[in-house]
């Protein structure tokens, strides 16, 4: 883990890490950020732990994946960057939707797009690139 004036760095090699170590590094992060709020943080986790998890559960593709998650907390946004080098993803973000209520998945990026100001998704150089913006409440 990186810390350098309001930038924080998580990187993760999956397996053997897991989602916990990114509920850690949050947890850590908030530490360091006490005046972010607590709705900014209880959104931020959730989009954060959601787009981890699907790195770690479709992006392996039956291999390991390395990803890095960075935040930098700014004075009036937080910034969020995941890269991976998984395998590239087949969804837009801009069309996620909630399922309706009796599907079993289907959720994730709706719920994330929910909490955020933005999200977007790109792959450069053989990696996948998630961008999160929020607006500091």
């Amino acid at each position: 883990m990186t810390v350098a004036m309001g930038e924080h760095v998580l990187d993760l090699a999956c397996p053997p890490d897991d989602v916990t170590a990114v509920h850690t590094f949050l947890s850590s992060v908030w530490d360091r950020e006490p005046d972010l709020s607590p709705e900014d943080r209880m959104a931020l986790e959730l989009a954060l732990v959601e787009l981890a998890s699907n790195v770690i559960e479709h992006g392996a593709g039956g291999r390991s994946v390395t990803c890095s998650l960075r935040v930098d907390v700014g004075p009036d946004e937080v910034l969020v960057s995941l890269t991976d080098d998984g395998v590239p993803v087949l969804v837009d973000p801009s069309a996620a939707h909630l399922p309706d209520a009796l599907a079993e998945g289907g959720r994730g990026l709706a719920l994330v797009q929910m909490v955020v100001d933005d999200l977007r998704y790109d792959r450069v150089e053989e990696r996948n690139r998630w961008l999160v913006r929020r607006g500091r409440h």
